[in-house]
């Protein structure tokens, strides 16, 4: 058995809370410091050392945060981020989560951890098991654990199973998950693009006939002007810094638009050049908008009118009329809505000024060539999608597509959440893909729609789920309705997860529940007749590349991804099925001739993607400057008018990560950049917001939302005087999910509305802190 390294035994502790001001700079030599002193506390010297130089390189492997794009020319010896290598720290860790873990700890004691606590217990070293009536989890022998999983898909019907997608899944493991639930009979396929860019993909596909972005990383460095909207890259996407550096330095101008002043949007410390070692840094933003939370829909309608005021009083110096009659459908409609504007209720709903506006404007009348960029702060609110379409308005006015440094460009979070939906995690699956599946595999895939993750929290809550399958991934902690969601989870009847390291999830589990280990994307895939294997991802920008590991797994006990698959399967549809499940475990490049026979974009996928970069996926948009959508053209869209706005007493609350999380993991408690530390029940309130309210800095307080009638309530909460738009608060998440009602969610999209929370504080009489 192996010793556990170094876990943290005591938990978060609130009363500990330092709260400083704000950083004037991201990164630099602190963040240097701090990503290799995480390195050494979870892995040692000598593992860290091995693999940090590997990260995001030819032959090495995929980082297991972000998934924005490596350059396709010469790349940096450090080709990571802090953050980067906060997240192959944590899955390089010399911790174990063994069997005495588990004999030590019941599912009581471990009711009242914190997910931090959780995940820094360390990896999972084997197959875990706990039954009706049990108060620990197990070791269960990987083939019985197996043989339980089958045996329970086979007592129930397709529509009662639920398989959940996690963003670190590689296309390999995704198509093999995606054919293993057809095969069961759903399309019960939630995943975490559901929370957070199911969105764009809702205003994309419409309007440009693609769901995802028509903008490579030569085309940021490129353009004239970067609008970064809800987005805070410094913490959540570290690289894009770099490219928006360069951008400026070709002459290029960034505009950020965000409820919060980031700093890593305002100023930027490369530690690999010298001026981000010893100098100032480099400024990014050239203008700042302090949007209110819901505020972008109006702000881009104001972009529209004005743009539109310029074209009519100049005609031809603004509208690119070639591009617009001849590739657009609908302008004359778009224009016509654009054409007058109420100032005083646009400048209510935006917070800001008709000259802060215009002054942005008029640079998007200067610029030739723009790209719009966008995350989370935009895509999870009840008018997510018509914001979209309003981005889109903007590009398709100027002919923003398929030239050099021009586009639109949602930036996805989790490294593969886009390749995962390009292999078919799907919950609404396109006919043309089934009928591919079927063709090329000789199986009936279901056509009728099934479960997201939205509507997973129903169906829990009604007693409608008997197996929860999860590759990867916190669904508990992910999602909104926090106390709802775990206690439908816990009547399930199994709930199987396929984990790296414990959390929240492991402990509201189903009545019987199974943990099975899985390798991570750093360690070596070698237990297959051929030898090692790599596997693939899609990254923000359709770069398909190969990622293999190169570390000795923590435990001889852990099994690769598409390989549990394979074996789930054949557990459950015996040795006579119709696929060949073993064959594609034992050798991923069966899987992708599979894949390059099914799905477009992927023919000689073996052969491609061993290339040295890679290869990129078909944008029409970007490619050729053509749209798939039923008319052939690019749709402009009119929206109506709409914001977030909260009553007397109460703010409009967005939740947010701090800098030593990423998703549902936390590395430690820093959220260096905002100046919090060593606390995570939190909310950033406007000063004045504060006073008009009649709270005092630091005071505690429960939080209260309110959703059609309906509260859902968060307790002990730290208000902490904070410079965010007025009317707005921030707090972390997942500490505030269980304040948003699963009925707060966007339209089309179903996404959870996480960044539209009406919340009130309740004053907690306790000591103040000091």
């Amino acid at each position: 058995m192996v010793k556990r390294y170094k876990s943290p035994v005591q938990d978060i502790n609130e009363d500990d809370l330092e709260v400083g001001k704000p950083k004037q700079a991201a990164a630099g030599v602190k963040g240097v410091t701090v990503a290799f002193q995480r390195g050494l506390e979870q892995g040692g010297l000598a593992r860290t050392a091995r693999s940090m130089l590997r990260i995001n390189q030819r032959g090495g492997f995929d980082c297991p945060g972000c998934a924005w794009p490596e350059p396709n020319g010469r790349r940096k010896t450090a080709e990571f981020c802090e953050n980067g290598a906060k997240a192959f720290a944590e899955e390089n860790t010399k911790r174990r989560a063994d069997r005495a873990f588990w004999a030590e700890y019941s599912i009581a004691d471990l009711a009242d951890r914190t997910e931090y606590w959780l995940g820094q217990q360390g990896r999972i070293t084997e197959p875990m098991i706990i039954r009706p009536g049990e108060t620990h989890y197990s070791p269960i022998p990987w083939q019985e654990a197996f043989e339980l999983i089958g045996e329970r898909i086979r007592a129930t019907t397709p529509d009662r199973c639920v398989f959940y997608t996690s963003g670190r899944t590689a296309n390999e493991t995704a198509f093999m998950y995606q054919l293993f639930a057809r095969s069961v009979g759903t399309n019960n396929l939630p995943d975490c693009s559901n929370m957070c860019h199911e969105s764009s993909g809702s205003a994309l596909n419409p309007t440009i006939g693609v769901g995802k972005g028509t903008v490579d990383l030569e085309d940021i460095h490129r353009a004239k002007l970067v609008l970064v909207v809800g987005q805070n890259p410094g913490t959540n996407h570290p690289r894009m810094l770099s490219a928006l550096a360069e951008c400026r330095e070709n002459g290029g101008r960034v505009v950020s638009v965000n409820p919060l002043p980031e700093t890593g949007l305002m100023n930027f410390k490369d530690p690999q050049t010298p001026r981000g070692v010893v100098g100032k840094g480099v400024r990014i933003s050239d203008e700042f908008l302090q949007v209110r939370v819901g505020g972008d829909l109006a702000l881009f309608q104001a972009f529209g009118h004005l743009l539109l005021s310029f074209e009519e009083a100049a005609p031809g110096t603004i509208v690119d009329r070639e591009f617009v009659e001849t590739r657009t459908e609908h302008f004359e409609a778009y224009r016509e809505a654009r054409r007058t504007i109420d100032w005083d209720e646009t400048e209510r709903a935006t917070g800001l000024g008709r000259d802060e506006i215009a002054k942005v404007a008029r640079m998007l009348a200067d610029s030739d060539a723009t790209i719009i960029c966008w995350a989370l702060g935009v895509t999870q609110q009840p008018h997510s999608v018509d914001t979209l379409r309003e981005f889109v308005n903007i590009l398709l006015l100027q002919g923003n597509f398929g030239k050099p440094g021009a586009g639109a460009c949602p930036v996805r979070g989790h490294s593969n959440v886009q390749g995962d939906r390009t292999m078919g995690i799907w919950e609404k699956p396109a006919p043309w893909l089934l009928d591919a599946i079927d063709e090329e595999f000789g199986i009936a895939s279901p056509r009728e729609h099934g479960y997201d993750s939205t509507d997973s929290i129903a169906a829990f809550e009604n007693d409608e789920v008997d197996v929860f399958v999860s590759m990867g991934g916190n669904f508990a902690s992910a999602n909104a309705e926090t106390e709802r969601l775990e206690a439908g989870m816990q009547r399930a009847g199994l709930t199987v997860h396929i984990s790296t390291k414990p959390n929240r999830s492991h402990v509201v589990h189903g009545r019987t529940s199974i943990i099975l280990p899985t390798l991570g994307r750093t360690d070596i895939d070698d237990k297959h007749p051929g030898g090692a294997q790599f596997l693939s991802v899609e990254d923000s920008m359709s770069m398909v590349h190969s990622t293999q590991g190169r570390l000795k797994p923590v435990s001889p006990h852990l099994l690769a991804e598409p390989v549990i698959v394979a074996r789930m399967a054949e557990a459950t549809f015996g040795p006579d099925h119709v696929i060949d499940w073993r064959a594609m475990a034992d050798d991923y490049d069966v899987i992708r001739d599979r894949i390059s026979r099914t799905l477009p974009g992927f023919e000689d996928f073996n052969r491609r993607v061993r290339q040295r970069n890679g290869f990129q996926l078909p944008s029409p948009p970007r490619d050729t400057r053509t749209f798939a959508t039923p008319t052939k053209r690019a749709q402009f869209t009119v929206s109506p008018l709409e914001y977030l706005e909260a009553p007397e007493g109460y703010l409009i609350l967005q939740t947010m990560r701090s800098h030593d999380q990423y998703n549902t993991t936390f590395y430690g408690l820093d959220d260096r950049y905002r100046g919090i530390k060593n606390g995570r029940r939190v909310i950033l309130v406007h000063p004045d917001d504060l006073a008009a309210l009649g709270f005092e800095d630091r005071e505690l307080v429960d939080v209260v939302s309110v959703f059609r009638g309906e509260e859902r309530r968060a307790d002990a909460f730290r208000l902490v005087s904070y410079p965010t738009a007025r009317g707005c608060a921030a707090a972390y998440f997942p500490e505030a999910n269980a304040l948003v009602h699963r009925d707060l969610k966007a339209r089309e999209s179903n996404t959870p509305g996480f960044k539209a929370i009406t919340v009130r504080f309740e004053r907690v009489h306790a000591p103040q802190m000091s």
